[in-house]
């Protein structure tokens, strides 16, 4: 019988809007078998996760995106199996977390003299005490009435030459995958479609990718549409990667994104998972 893997997934640990304990109950609602947490920059999800995992019954993968910024891109390097307790990777997520609450004080600094008052106020609240950032800062400006939805709020407020965007100073490609792989885990290029790469430009990160140790690419993701599916899983084929699947998913917010809701990984792509042994619990 086949297994549903969802190896990419958000909690309130840092932009998602459901509770850790609740997102893996709404994965094994949804018919996961084996699921990942890998929140932006941050494990403090992970034992609450597992606890919760084991109550209902699914496999939980320990894992985390960590923003790296590369040929001045921010691109997102997920890592699956990893030891939360592991000393440099946690004292470099924690360098990640800083720049990521100086940033969001520049925000709301910038979109207040932009007119917009209490941004940061705002995302604070929505971020619950946790992680806060862009993707608070969006809800805010939705609930708010500045835009009708998130894509807009983006479009209009927080990328390049708009008032409220910030340059991410980011980990090294090299630093993210070391980290990962130091703490036991393998190191997968999160969404790679989503960055707007040209196909040398793709090949010249997941060369490089690879030569420190990287080990897969997310072929099947929330955000890719079916011809990108393809392309990735061609990608992987031809350079040797391993493949990934995940929905990405960040709460009921987004219907379109869907835990479990995501393609088979297309033929001939080895997934990251034919070789684990067993349930790859947090720690």
């Amino acid at each position: 019988m086949n297994r549903c893997y969802d190896l990419h997934s958000h909690s309130t640990a840092s932009d998602g809007t459901l509770t850790p304990a609740a997102l893996v109950a709404h994965a094994a609602a949804q018919g996961v078998d084996v699921m990942a947490l890998t929140d932006h920059d941050t494990t403090a999800g992970l034992d609450e996760a597992r606890d919760a995992a084991r109550q209902h019954g699914i496999e939980l993968v320990p894992g985390v995106e960590i923003s790296v910024t590369w040929m001045r891109r921010t691109i997102h390097v997920v890592g699956l199996g990893i030891d939360p307790g592991h000393g440099p990777l946690q004292a470099g997520l924690a360098k990640l977390r800083e720049f990521r609450d100086w940033r969001a004080r520049e925000i709301g600094e910038r979109l207040q003299a932009a007119g917009i008052d209490g941004a940061w106020e705002g995302a604070c609240a929505l971020s619950g005490g946790g992680l806060v950032g862009r993707t608070h800062f969006a809800r805010f400006l939705v609930a708010r009435g500045h835009a009708r939805n998130m894509r807009e709020v983006f479009r209009r407020f927080l990328v390049r030459n708009r008032p409220g965007h910030v340059a991410g100073q980011w980990a090294t490609l090299e630093q993210a995958v070391g980290w990962i792989t130091g703490a036991g885990g393998q190191a997968v290029i999160a969404h790679p479609a989503r960055y707007g790469l040209t196909r040398t430009r793709l090949l010249t990160l997941i060369g490089e990718f690879r030569e420190c140790g990287g080990e897969a690419i997310e072929v099947v993701s929330g955000s890719h549409s079916p011809d990108e599916v393809s392309v990735m899983a061609r990608h992987a084929r031809d350079t040797g990667l391993l493949g990934s699947a995940g929905s990405d998913y960040h709460g009921p917010e987004n219907p379109w994104i869907e835990m479990g809701r995501i393609a088979p990984l297309p033929e001939g792509v080895i997934p990251i998972w034919r070789h684990w042994a067993g349930v790859r619990e947090a720690v």
